[in-house]
């Protein structure tokens, strides 16, 4: 196939063929005028003479492949693939093929690698995103365990971190040998098409939290020109109340839709943005204390939306996919 900077691209191999058989130019001086040999130019003339008026490169490939693995092996591994989630040597054991023959295989159908493929029901996975902004957000409460003062155990060590969670006044306590510090709730919004996040830090996960985060976000959002129609979340209690649904339908106007049980990856999208929280919030550094980490967390989201590069949005910061916002380069 000619590359962009060929020097005979079929337009000009259209040329060169004319200039000998019409024009009547001398072979040689036409491979010198296109500074290319005197046998290319004529194996363009061939073409040509033969009623070639295209002038396309011909494939390479055999008119016939007698040794290409035949197409029911080629079924019955992707089948494989996808029942077992096995990789290409146990493939090609169970198939009598050379395990490079299945990895080609793999390769070509896509399912080489087994990210490609659902672990729950081993079908490829498929990827979906809404039209338009607003038209569909995630909600989601990510739980971490609260910071003591001085630090965590990740980061200053386990004997360490148990006196300084020993050492923090105010904490709740399960019994005097194992004071606990409690947990943080992270309240996440989500929006599916431009992947802007919002989010709030409580210390419950009960139902009107869950609903005066619903309304923060909502007119977050609307700032910033998104009108929110619908709200996928999971089957938790807060989300099963009477008051999340008459919230979402009677004051916000927002159609209310659920997750399968037990299917987390319907709302894979704010899973996985809280992963990238704990990794580049929650545990990213060392914070003397719950209330700093806490406070360090609009610096985090607004480099997230306005700065952080993300794969979904063609390598650019999710508030790019919104327009005519303020301070959206920030």
């Amino acid at each position: 196939m000619s590359h962009a900077n060929a020097a005979l691209t079929p337009r000009h191999r259209l040329i060169v063929a004319r200039l000998v058989v019409e024009d009547g130019y001398p072979i040689s001086e036409v491979a010198a005028r296109f500074q290319c040999s005197w046998p290319t130019v004529k194996r363009w003339v061939d073409r040509y003479l033969a009623g070639d008026r295209m002038m396309e490169d011909r494939s390479s490939r055999p008119r016939s492949s007698p040794n290409r693995t035949p197409l029911k092996v080629t079924k019955r591994l992707v089948s494989l693939r996808l029942r077992l989630r096995e990789g290409p040597v146990q493939l090609a054991a169970r198939v009598k093929v050379a395990p490079s023959t299945a990895h080609q295989i793999l390769v070509r159908c896509r399912l080489n690698r087994l990210s490609h493929v659902d672990r729950a029901t081993g079908e490829p996975v498929r990827r979906y995103e809404h039209p338009h902004p607003g038209s569909l957000i995630h909600v989601d409460v990510k739980k971490l365990g609260n910071i003591p003062d001085g630090g965590g155990w990740r980061f200053v060590g386990r004997q360490q971190g148990d006196q300084n969670r020993a050492a923090t006044p105010g904490k709740p306590r399960n019994d005097h040998h194992n004071p606990k510090m409690g947990h943080a709730f992270v309240h996440t919004v989500i929006d599916d098409y431009s992947r802007v996040a919002y989010a709030e830090v409580h210390d419950d996960e009960t139902a009107p939290t869950a609903v005066a985060v619903l309304r923060g976000a909502v007119a977050w959002f609307a700032e910033r020109g998104v009108t929110v129609e619908r709200v996928l979340s999971d089957n938790g209690s807060a989300y099963r109340s009477n008051l999340w649904h008459q919230v979402c339908l009677e004051e916000l106007g927002i159609t209310v839709k659920k997750t399968r049980p037990y299917r987390p990856q319907t709302n894979g999208k704010i899973e996985r943005f809280h992963k990238t929280l704990a990794d580049g919030w929650g545990y990213a550094r060392h914070y003397p204390s719950e209330t700093e980490r806490r406070a360090a967390l609009p610096a985090w989201l607004h480099t997230y939306n306005h700065h952080r590069p993300h794969s979904a949005c063609e390598n650019k910061p999710p508030l790019t996919r919104l327009t005519n916002v303020p301070g959206q380069y920030i």
